[in-house]
């Protein structure tokens, strides 16, 4: 099954738990705090691979979540870091935030890589909290909890040369025939369903070309296969635009021209500006010769390669044309994008809201505290009266009416106002 775009939701790793922790030794109570930091949590890392062609793997997977970091241990050992994931995708994937549809990377070159979730930091053990006046702290920190996020996956086929025309032109008898590749062919619309790959071999020269899905007229507003893969096109350095010269279906030749171009530029004036060989096929028809030369009457001075796919006729041509034109383009080359990546929020900014005589903090400065306050030691509950009053919070909560008979929440706890 050929699948060209997928959402996942990704996930990187917890951050593991620091612990608390006192040195035990024979004969002696109350040795000094060892508890150790917790682990790392995994990243989130997608990498291109060329040895897939489809985003199949995940139409049936949809979740990717890195392994969390292990708690901290006694004797100050640190917990071990989660596994990082790495997430393999096909070349010319790309990677699109699904909220604001930002571009997070143009996964083009095999074994690129894009770290595009960071784990969350271990925890600290109550060793890292000692100090002059705090020597044996009964708390420690929690891991940095990390957030769920969806990406969107959109699969644009990287090659040199796309075959583009109506359906039943030709196209995949004469990649078969260009290439070594063995697309689907049979005599009937839409044989082809996805885009098919084959690597052309002229002399020691190699080009890969595209067998695109057949258009019609309105597929650039969703007729027929739709966008759903002219999205390919946008990969490709230059256009075969294959015509079926025999008229057969009752069909006009340049008419068929005229609309898929009409297509390609209603769908990306890039697309439409690409440089285009114009091939007449199935040559072997009978009276073909006759409605070769009223089309290319009507074509005016562009050089049309008139061939027969299924005989063999002209593809010599064919292919000299395709790498003379080739040599004169540019390379192909990743997307311009500005690339967009993914922050941990700001840890120190809070915001309080007033419900008559109850003051409710919330914000990334609480989170923080949450993780490193203990409700039921002194100690760790002095610490977050100092942060609060370096911070201002106090102050601001003076500021909005506060008093000693408010009640104040911070983190889902009730305290009281107290200076």
């Amino acid at each position: 099954m050929f699948v060209d775009r997928a959402i996942i939701t990704i996930k990187a790793g917890d951050g593991g738990n620091g612990i608390t922790s006192f040195m035990h030794f024979k004969g002696k109570v109350g040795g000094g705090p060892d508890g150790g930091d917790g682990g790392k949590g995994g990243d989130i890392i997608f990498t291109a691979t060329k040895t897939l062609t489809t985003l199949a793997d995940f139409y049936y997977k949809t979740k990717y979540v890195a392994d969390s970091g292990a708690a901290g241990e006694p004797k100050n050992c640190f917990g071990k870091s989660g596994e990082n994931l790495v997430i393999k995708v096909p070349l010319g994937t790309v990677i699109k935030d699904r909220k604001t549809g930002n571009i997070i990377a143009d996964m083009f070159y095999d074994g690129q890589t894009k770290t595009v979730l960071i784990g969350g930091d271990g925890g600290k053990g109550n060793a890292k909290f000692v100090n002059a006046r705090r020597h044996a702290p009964h708390f420690s920190q929690t891991g940095e909890k990390t957030e769920t996020k969806q990406v969107v996956l959109e699969l644009k086929t990287i090659a040199d040369v796309g075959l583009v025309g109506f359906p039943n032109v030709g196209k995949s008898t004469l990649l078969s025939k260009l290439t070594k590749a063995n697309p689907k062919i049979a005599n009937y619309h839409f044989t082809t369903l996805s885009p098919n790959l084959g690597v052309c071999e002229y002399y020691d020269n190699r080009f890969i070309v595209a067998d695109i899905p057949g258009l019609i007229e309105g597929a650039s507003e969703g007729a027929g296969l739709g966008t759903e893969f002219l999205r390919h096109i946008e990969r490709t350095r230059m256009l075969v635009h294959v015509v079926d010269i025999s008229g057969g279906e009752g069909r006009d030749p340049f008419d068929d021209y005229l609309k898929i171009n009409a297509e390609l530029k209603k769908y990306d004036k890039k697309v439409g500006k690409l440089k285009q060989i114009v091939v007449a096929n199935k040559m072997d028809y009978f009276g073909a010769d006759e409605k070769l030369k009223e089309f290319k009457a009507k074509l005016g001075r562009k050089k049309v390669v008139s061939i027969s796919a299924v005989t063999g006729e002209g593809l010599d041509e064919l292919k000299k044309c395709i790498y003379e034109t080739l040599i004169k383009l540019p390379p192909l080359k990743p997307m311009e994008f500005e690339e967009f990546n993914y922050t941990k929020p700001e840890r120190l900014e809070y915001e309080i809201f007033k419900e008559g005589e109850t003051f409710v903090v919330v914000g990334t400065l609480v989170d923080v505290l949450k993780r490193n306050v203990v409700m039921d030691d002194m100690n760790s509950l002095a610490y977050l009266q100092k942060v609060l009053k370096d911070r201002g919070v106090i102050a601001e909560l003076r500021k909005m009416g506060a008093t000693e008979k408010s009640t104040v929440i911070i983190g889902g706890e009730e305290f009281e106002l107290i200076d």
